[in-house]
């Protein structure tokens, strides 16, 4: 869903440059582990972190993993930033870039973890190409990952859901954790939800999960 333009953006972003990074600025790739105030500690990524809700709950569950939000929107990395500037937490950093083009950004084996949460579905099959699972993406994520690195997905669009099943079946990646009804699973207990999440969730709709790293 998209934001409405937020002019105060600009402004906060150049005040907080500590905290936030815009693309095109390329010359992180390989060397993020320094914006931390602890470089020493893995890196997870989350494309398309919008409100920031998901992010920076696992940033403060988890002091021990330096987090990164890539959101492509200025209005909604705005949002998150305002919540980091009250905040603090050391172990988060926020990118204001597109990750369509991830490899630009990170370098081989720089991310521990990579997280799709929520993303845009694209039903009609013309635009199959744009969904975050479609195999090119996948085949960034697979660069960018760790060996083992896991790519972590929750949806609540049950035809995305099974296409992104059969995307990453087909491009080589190996299931650890399924679920067709993730707030009903063991993993519910440590599950730390998005917006959207406790949106649909509270109007009963089922929320899938999977995570996949590649075998190859």
């Amino acid at each position: 869903m998209r934001l409405r333009n937020k002019p105060w953006v600009p402004e906060l972003i150049e005040a907080h440059q500590d905290l936030i990074i815009q693309a095109p600025q390329t010359d992180l790739a390989g060397h993020w582990a320094k914006r931390f105030a602890n470089p020493a500690l893995p890196i997870e990524l989350e494309i398309g972190s919008g409100k920031g809700q998901f992010i920076i709950g696992m940033a403060q569950a988890h002091p021990e993993i330096n987090y990164i939000a890539m959101e492509l929107q200025s209005a909604a990395i705005g949002m998150i930033l305002q919540k980091q500037i009250d905040l603090k937490l050391p172990n988060l950093q926020l990118f204001l870039g597109d990750g369509a083009a991830v490899t630009e950004f990170f370098a081989p084996g720089e991310i521990s973890n990579l997280y799709l949460n929520f993303s845009d579905p694209w039903p009609k099959n013309r635009h199959a190409k744009r969904r975050l699972t479609y195999s090119t993406f996948l085949a960034q994520y697979h660069q960018i990952l760790k060996a083992e690195g896991q790519l972590r997905f929750k949806t609540d669009n049950q035809g995305l859901f099974e296409y992104s099943l059969q995307s990453l079946n087909a491009s080589g990646w190996l299931f650890d954790f399924i679920s067709l009804d993730l707030h009903r699973s063991e993993r519910q207990a440590s599950n730390v939800e998005t917006e959207y999440e406790q949106k649909f969730a509270a109007k009963g709709q089922v929320i899938y999960a999977l995570d996949a790293h590649f075998e190859g």
